[in-house]
């Protein structure tokens, strides 16, 4: 079976998703969960968005 459309929703953003995360300062991780901070979106990766959940919901 096919792959051909896994990640199709993130090919048009700039560097297809990658970006540096504010919020664990790694390089070149795909940053695509929107959450507020400090009363501003921001995107951030995966592990630190399971992290802020987590914590969020104790």
């Amino acid at each position: 079976m096919s792959k051909a459309h896994r990640g199709s929703g993130i090919r048009s953003e700039v560097n297809h998703g990658r970006g540096q995360c504010p919020v664990c300062k790694r390089t070149e991780v795909k940053v695509m969960y929107e959450v507020t901070i400090d009363g501003q979106k921001t995107k951030i990766c995966k592990p630190c968005n399971a992290h802020l959940k987590a914590t969020a919901s104790k």
